[in-house]
């Protein structure tokens, strides 16, 4: 399963944890595979450390780290690193589902930001990658302002490749306000779940044990109900 974003830093990490907490919770095997990894340079966790420490995984992997904050195939080439090649990652995640239940893979940025290269010498995306692996795509959106186009053009962009996809919210508000009721009521046919606000500060017991609330059983959670869920929160 793929987790996409509309854009960067809408909570992709937060949710790929939540997800496999929540898998996790269920009974699943889960690996955590992040093609490539940028902003190493800082010496902060990376995307997969977040993850672990959050809901430790069984197995988590980075195929490629590059030190700049940028999309992987242009920090791979300020860097001058060999950028990361399309099927040696479809490669590495079929090799992690012959031994996991569930296998999440987390992109970086938007859905089509320049991941590396084609044998050919093209560029490749996560949309790409979903289509060669023949997954489904969990794309994380904001809840505020701005967020009903860029959540429709991502959804368009992975319908017109034949890729099934949701909608979780990465970042509730505690205190919402008339732009997110309204932005939820448009998302609901296509959500997933939605995450509160500083979630990924949370003590990672306490995390582990909710994350099954903030998602739908399509994402192995317990949310069946928005109307209840709106309600309760409100």
């Amino acid at each position: 399963m793929l987790v996409t974003g509309t854009d960067t830093e809408v909570g992709k990490t937060v949710v790929t944890a939540a997800i496999t907490a929540a898998a996790q919770a269920a009974g699943l095997r889960v690996a955590v595979v992040k093609p490539g990894q940028t902003g190493t340079a800082t010496g902060e966790p990376g995307d997969v450390d977040t993850v672990t420490r959050l809901a430790a995984p069984l197995t988590g992997r980075t195929l490629a780290s590059f030190p700049e904050p940028l999309a992987p195939l242009a920090a791979a080439r300020i860097a001058e690193l060999p950028p990361l090649e399309l099927y040696a990652a479809v490669d590495a995640v079929r090799e992690e589902t012959d031994k996991h239940d569930l296998v999440l893979v987390e992109g970086a940025g938007g859905l089509l930001v320049p991941m590396g290269l084609r044998p050919s010498g093209e560029p490749w995306t996560v949309a790409d990658l979903a289509v060669s692996l023949g997954c489904p795509a969990v794309v994380v959106a904001r809840a505020g302002l701005g967020t009903l186009n860029h959540t429709a053009l991502t959804l368009e962009a992975l319908e017109r490749r034949a890729v099934p996809a949701g909608v979780v919210i990465g970042a509730w508000p505690a205190e919402p306000e008339l732009v997110h009721w309204a932005n939820l009521t448009d998302l609901v046919p296509h959500l997933l779940g939605a995450l509160p606000a500083g979630a990924g500060g949370m003590d990672p017991g306490v995390f582990r044990r909710s994350a099954p609330g903030w998602l739908t059983p399509s994402l192995y959670g317990v949310l069946d109900d928005w109307r209840a869920w709106a309600e309760e929160i409100s």
